[in-house]
């Protein structure tokens, strides 16, 4: 359970940034409250999974999804770059994230 409570926590994290992207380019209340929400929820559902997983696991699980997510996020939705060597650098991110579950 509390895996899923790292995975979730992860992806709304991503949510947070892309308050932070949407904030930065028309700051209103709606981006302001998808900004900070996001990061709320990410923080309560990071506390709640550290109950069990070790601090150095979960951080880097935590920001491996939060840094994957929003170079994807930032690919399809804000035409950012899709070279094959950023592509490469995720899945580095990726693989490094599976290896410490692996081993955890």
């Amino acid at each position: 359970m509390d895996w899923l409570l790292l995975i979730l926590a992860g992806l709304f994290e991503v949510i947070g940034v892309i308050g932070i992207k949407r904030t930065a380019d028309n700051n209103s209340v709606g981006n302001n409250v998808i900004l900070y929400a996001g990061f709320i929820i990410s923080f309560q559902l990071l506390i709640g999974a550290m109950e069990t997983i070790p601090l150095a696991t979960a951080y880097a699980v935590w920001t491996g999804i939060g840094t994957v997510g929003a170079a994807v996020v930032g690919m399809i939705f804000f035409k950012e770059s899709k070279s094959w060597l950023r592509i490469i650098c995720m899945l580095g991110i990726i693989f490094s994230v599976v290896g410490l579950k692996a081993v955890s």
